[in-house]
């Protein structure tokens, strides 16, 4: 009797202690549904980092938690009818992947949490209210890319000693190309080089822009989708015109591009799971800070440099993360 005491009293003891983790969690037997959104496609270093960070905190899809995903093939007129379909599925969280999608899930609902990924600048892009006190239904990560123009146009002069010049590549619908540009400038301005801005606001007129930047010594390219559903065709000119390029993300200098410098995406999107964990655990968006990049790293394409005839200086290749050959 003593013995069937005790193990009472341990089990009672148990069901204490774990009573307030259950609280925290789904209710018993709901497996949580995530929707994703982005305009553009699914791309392998997006979705591994994402599904990586969801292992990391015991989530196995398809086993204990369901994700909706829906993509555009770059547009963005369709995320309005996309968002609706994830929210009439009672989605527990949506996450987005981009600005445009972001704005697209914040303009559907005031209530259902939203996780940004890849947001160039939510709070220049009227997302949160600050990063530190978010506020409402949104939180996530911050990619920083406007912070990182200077450092871009750092690493052009460096890789183009000479540089006088250099074209910045912008499209003007972007929410965030007013504070790209000013960051551009900002930076051209404390190393002494001239910046040309060139917009351009539709496919068709890429020539156009490029046959313009020609007289520039090399190129900047601003971040956002409506550049990167093009990306193949855009390296593919830069190299065609002889222009040195620089870009966001890794994901251009594998389509060609010569060198970029920007966070890294699998980590970024890692880090977006642990947002959805907290929520799922009865956090409110509205509580948890939006958090900005650890990582940045430098790829550079010498097969692209080799193309345009160029050297890469060796201080450079010792700061790249990546070489890709």
């Amino acid at each position: 009797m003593r013995l069937n005491t005790v193990r009472v009293v341990v089990m009672l003891a148990l069901v204490i202690l774990t009573a307030p983790l259950r609280a925290e969690t789904q209710p018993a037997g709901k497996v949580p549904r995530i929707g994703f959104l982005r305009a553009g496609p699914l791309t392998q270093d997006f979705l591994q980092g994402f599904q990586q960070g969801l292992r990391d905190h015991g989530y196995i899809e398809g086993q204990n938690i369901i994700i909706e995903y829906r993509f555009t093939d770059g547009s963005t007129g369709a995320l309005a009818n996309l968002v609706a379909e994830l929210l009439q599925g009672k989605v527990d969280v949506v996450v987005v992947s981009g600005t445009a999608a972001a704005l697209a899930a914040k303009n559907a609902t005031p209530t259902v949490p939203i996780v940004m990924a890849g947001v160039i600048d939510p709070v220049d892009s009227g997302l949160v209210g600050s990063l530190a006190r978010p506020g409402g239904n949104i939180t996530g990560m911050s990619l920083m890319s406007v912070d990182l123009m200077g450092k871009r146009v750092g690493l052009l002069k460096e890789l183009v000693p000479q540089l006088s010049r250099f074209a910045l590549l912008g499209h003007p619908a972007h929410p965030t190309y007013a504070a790209q540009k000013e960051a551009a400038e900002a930076g051209a301005r404390a190393l002494e080089v001239q910046l040309a801005s060139i917009d351009v606001r539709d496919p068709k007129d890429f020539e156009t822009a490029f046959n313009a930047a020609r007289k520039e010594q090399a190129l900047i390219q601003m971040d956002g989708i409506f550049f990167t559903t093009h990306r193949a065709l855009l390296t593919e000119l830069a190299i065609g015109h002889g222009l040195p390029a620089i870009y966001g993300f890794q994901d251009w200098v594998e389509a060609g591009g010569l060198m970029s410098y920007g966070p890294n995406f699998a980590e970024v999107y890692r880090r977006a799971a642990a947002f959805v964990d907290k929520i799922l655990k009865g956090t409110k968006p509205a509580d948890l800070p939006v958090e900005q990049p650890m990582k940045f790293e430098l790829i550079i394409n010498l097969k692209t440099a080799k193309a345009l005839g160029l050297t890469i200086p060796p201080t450079l290749l010792f700061q790249a993360d990546k070489v890709i050959q």
